[in-house]
């Protein structure tokens, strides 16, 4: 006999909502450290990523207008407590604690970087002594500098061959167009409404999208070899770097990184059964 199409609506619903969780088996009710990722612009304008912002448009985040944008930059970000820092720095962090000391004698941020403007500022709010570097080589400079990496150089040449983040790739074009919308964004947003754009979910989604044009579509699989080894490695490496902190259930930790990790670090976090993800948005 066949149903009603109401019945059968109202038995498709309700095989619906009695699809299990798999989080009431994987987490339950236990306390997790929680992670708020803060992807950031590089404020020295170190010019180490693919795209270089024209100097004309560059935000200087030492002016007395970005400085006061700064400050609620931080109360946004103060929101979440946090109780621990992750930079994007190695393991040894001591100069940089020497410059957060030299911030607490004299009150004074002299850099620009955003481990100084923002890491430092909530240090000092939240009374932290410390902070991590959580950064991490990729895979392929592992090989190219083993001792018998003579042997392997030539295959990683054959891979990386061409590549160099330049292509005329049609969908390539398009995120060069969008690069320079998102310079002009800066300049007019306060810093506040640009992180928070800049982390939306929509717009770390395609940020990571870059990375799936242009020199991925190197020979049959050369490309997509190629950013595993570079770029996807390197943030497995810095998620397993977070895992090794060994944060506690109570622990709130804000990663405070380049943009472009964001992608692949929200992927992690999200899947991840040993943290909750927070979003900054929803602060």
């Amino acid at each position: 006999m066949r149903l009603p199409l109401v019945l059968l609506a109202s038995a498709c619903s309700t095989i619906a909502l009695a699809q299990p969780d798999p989080d009431s088996i994987l987490v339950g009710n236990r306390p997790r450290p929680k992670v708020l990722l803060v992807g950031t612009f590089h404020f020295e304008y170190y010019d180490l990523d693919a795209h270089v912002t024209a100097k004309e448009k560059r935000v200087n985040v030492k002016e007395p207008k970005r400085q006061q944008e700064m400050q609620e930059l931080i109360d946004h970000i103060a929101r979440f407590k946090p109780t621990a820092i992750a930079v994007e720095s190695g393991a040894n962090t001591d100069y940089l604690l020497r410059r957060y000391e030299k911030y607490l004698r004299t009150d004074s941020i002299t850099r620009a970087d955003e481990v100084d403007q923002i890491g430092f500022r909530l240090m000092k709010r939240f009374a932290l002594d410390t902070l991590f570097g959580v950064d991490a080589p990729a895979l392929v400079n592992d090989l190219w500098e083993e001792p018998d990496s003579a042997v392997v150089h030539p295959i990683l040449d054959s891979i990386y061959a061409d590549w160099d983040f330049q292509n005329d790739d049609a969908i390539d074009k398009r995120y060069d167009a969008y690069h320079e919308f998102d310079d002009d964004l800066k300049l007019h947003s306060t810093l506040l409404e640009f992180f928070t754009y800049r982390n939306s979910d929509k717009v770390v989604e395609r940020d990571y999208g870059a990375y799936l044009a242009g020199d991925f579509k190197l020979g049959k699989y050369r490309g997509a070899d190629a950013l595993a080894m570079h770029w996807y490695s390197r943030n497995l490496r810095i998620f397993r770097n977070i895992q090794e902190l060994h944060l506690q259930p109570t622990d709130r930790l804000v990663v405070l990184y380049g943009a472009g990790h964001m992608g692949v670090l929200k992927q992690l976090f999200e899947c991840s059964v040993e943290f909750e993800l927070v979003k900054f948005g929803e602060l």
